[in-house]
């Protein structure tokens, strides 16, 4: 349980808001306040934000414990630990508790006051589902990517610990489960597989009602075992998020990706009840028109339904930063808004074909809900409590979104 006066900030990934809560339970009872900001360093504007909100933390803050840790504070964290009241607290240790202890006990030393917040403005959303951790860390070698250096080498987690937070997020009335971790698919410990860990929490976690996985790697063949257990058990949510990056094998192959186009493919024709996402980046260096026109093509045949693009971001000691030609950025931004129209066009006309049938849906709030694609499901009638699964016969559309009532 999170005390009341231990806060938190996350940038970046899911994973990373999800760690925030991990440090926030270990120091209960450890200080009585302390702020947590886990940064980001994905992208330089993830950066950037970071810094400038750790400053205006510290700013209004000024006899606070701030713990800064994450990927941004690990690559560069000079530029955190001239500000005021920060303790940098280097990725590898992040979830080591005496490594807490330590540094309160020096900084308390120094204080001429009991430390407290004063102002912290941000608010963390009520989350409707359970993110889980079961891995970090990543053993590719990916040119573009900078996380897998601040992150370290990939490692996966004891499944008992895994079965334990699942219990526990069941116990505080959660019935979907999102498993996630840098590099999911590559889960790997005392014999079991990121197919085994969905497969014994779907047999021994009771009261579990669904389970997702966030993004996976196209490369991992784990991902036809995923798809059986889609098949087998209607709780393993048809939905998988790839992290694509690219629909073109020149690209893919300078961005040391691991699959290919023709790979994708199948994976899409061996489970035509499955829907997609990807993660696209736009304007790689080296990415002709011809060459973006490739990811175009895959996307408008293959059909994702949503598309996370964003401009490529050259961070400082990845190879894909000295890559030439880089790409102008307002060429890249240009590319992110026309592949995001293309997953739109997918997506409306994935929803016209699902108008007349019945959804199980998961409650958000306001009677807002997520269906099994993630699609969003607007429920006309009585309020429904947030969390709550059942079934919704889809009737319309509104703009994105779908409308419906209880079946």
């Amino acid at each position: 349980m999170q005390a009341e006066n231990i806060k938190t900030l996350s940038f970046g990934c899911r994973l990373n808001a999800l760690e925030c809560e991990k440090i926030a339970r270990m120091l209960h009872g450890v200080i009585d306040a302390a702020i947590i900001i886990n940064t980001c360093a994905v992208t330089h504007e993830g950066e950037r934000q970071s810094a400038q909100a750790v400053r205006k933390v510290s700013r209004e803050n000024p006899n606070a414990l701030i713990f800064v840790t994450g990927c941004a504070a690990t690559r560069v964290p000079e530029l955190f630990s001239k500000i005021p009241n920060v303790i940098v607290i280097h990725n590898q240790d992040k979830l080591n508790r005496d490594v807490y202890i330590r540094e309160i006990q020096n900084k308390m030393s120094t204080m001429t006051q009991l430390p407290c917040i004063d102002c912290f403005d941000y608010h963390s959303p009520r989350l409707s589902k359970q993110f889980i951790q079961v891995q970090n860390g990543c053993n590719h070698d990916c040119t573009y990517c900078l996380t897998r250096l601040v992150r370290g080498a990939g490692i996966s987690f004891n499944y008992p610990d895994i079965v334990q937070d699942a219990n526990m997020a069941i116990e505080n009335g959660f019935s979907e489960i999102v498993l996630t971790g840098v590099d999911t698919a590559s889960y790997a410990r005392d014999g079991m597989l990121i197919s085994d860990v969905c497969r014994g929490l779907l047999q021994d976690i009771g009261g579990l009602k669904r389970l997702r996985l966030s993004s996976l790697d196209p490369a991992s063949p784990q991902i036809y075992k995923i798809f059986e257990l889609m098949a087998t058990d209607a709780r393993m949510m048809p939905h998988i998020h790839l992290s694509m990056q690219s629909g073109s094998d020149t690209i893919l192959g300078q961005m040391h990706r691991r699959h290919t186009a023709e790979m994708v493919r199948q994976l899409v024709a061996a489970a035509p009840d499955v829907t997609f996402s990807w993660d696209i980046i736009c304007g790689f260096p080296g990415e002709s028109d011809e060459l973006f026109a490739e990811t175009i093509n895959l996307a408008r045949e293959l059909g994702p339904i949503h598309i996370h693009a964003f401009p490529f971001s050259p961070r400082p000691g990845t190879v894909a930063a000295q890559m030439s030609p880089q790409v102008p950025r307002p060429i890249a931004k240009a590319r992110v808004a026309q592949i995001t129209q293309i997953a739109d066009e997918n997506r409306m006309a994935y929803m016209r074909t699902r108008i007349g049938t019945t959804a199980q849906v998961l409650v958000e709030s306001h009677n807002m809900a997520r269906d099994p694609h993630d699609i969003a499901v607007r429920i006309v009638g009585a309020p429904i409590l947030p969390r709550t699964v059942c079934d919704i016969k889809l009737t319309d559309i509104d703009g994105d979104v779908f409308v419906g009532h209880v079946a």
